[in-house]
């Protein structure tokens, strides 16, 4: 990109009954010290408050399906960007992510994207939880997904894989990095949890994990991959910083037990899934 171009930035945010978190997502965007952004919202027939909001903010609102990532890939078919910005409508932009994303692509005109670090808030014990686990993500390249393309770019890629319900972020980092290098940010990404009930989280990993087939056929369980979706890179990288871990011992232990039930569960739904059903095992035999 010529350095002395300010590339028009389309940032996509994909919503379903998101009214309680938008308008924060929202503004947080608009709040930017990067001043050339068109803000295209994709909803998915919410029943709640959520169009009203987006129309206050966004250049666009769009209605699209069956899930987010049919809704990113519809998003950036319209955006008129150079660069097309990927977050979710429980998400906040601390104000200079968008300006240090379009540095890095000034600086390298090679770049296949770029990966912008998380911290999570919310309410309540388990929210706190989380907030600690993902603190030990912050700087490791298995963990971050790249969530900035150039816009031409993820097209050719096909966008996000909209037959995958789990690790489409990760795929679409792992197909961009075939191409060029992903570079990173040093400002945040906020995610807000809200207020996490611990039977929640589990029975969205069992979800998931049930769904992870398609994405581990994708790419071989060897390098990054195993360590993204299995128990043990996660254990290693929690106890490699014990103060961090047990800076709060009550909080310490509580994470790791919650990892530790998510793994279970996430475990449970993958076994389930793979499982074949009585009537192929009768075929089988």
């Amino acid at each position: 990109m010529n350095k002395a171009h300010q590339p028009l930035v389309t940032v996509v945010v994909p919503t379903r009954n998101s009214a309680r978190f938008l308008r924060a997502c929202l503004n947080s965007i608009r709040e930017q010290s990067y001043p050339a952004i068109e803000l295209i919202v994709v909803d998915r027939d919410s029943t709640d408050a959520t169009k009203l909001v987006a129309e206050e903010y966004a250049d666009q609102v769009l209605n699209y399906g069956p899930e987010r990532s049919a809704q990113r890939n519809y998003g950036v078919q319209q955006a008129r960007g150079e660069l097309v910005f990927i977050i979710d409508s429980d998400m906040e932009l601390t104000p200079h992510v968008v300006r240090a994303s379009v540095d890095q692509f000034m600086a390298d005109a090679e770049l296949a994207g770029v990966a912008i670090p998380e911290e999570s808030f919310g309410d309540g014990f388990w929210a706190q939880c989380k907030r600690l686990e993902r603190s030990f993500y912050v700087g490791v390249p298995w963990m971050e997904a790249a969530r900035c393309f150039p816009t031409q770019l993820y097209r050719q890629l096909g966008g996000y894989d909209e037959t995958l319900v789990s690790g489409e972020d990760w795929d679409l980092s792992r197909r961009a990095e075939r191409i060029g290098r992903v570079g990173r940010v040093e400002e945040f990404i906020r995610h807000n949890e809200g207020s996490i009930r611990l039977w929640d989280t589990l029975r969205k990993k069992y979800y998931y994990a049930s769904h992870a087939k398609a994405y581990l056929a994708r790419h071989p369980v060897a390098s990054k991959l195993g360590a993204q979706v299995g128990p043990l890179q996660r254990y290693k990288l929690f106890l490699s910083q014990p103060r961090r871990l047990f800076a709060d011992p009550v909080l310490g232990v509580a994470m790791l037990a919650m990892k530790t039930a998510e793994f279970a569960a996430g475990g449970l739904g993958y076994v389930r899934a793979a499982r074949p059903l009585p009537e192929q095992e009768g075929q089988r035999s």
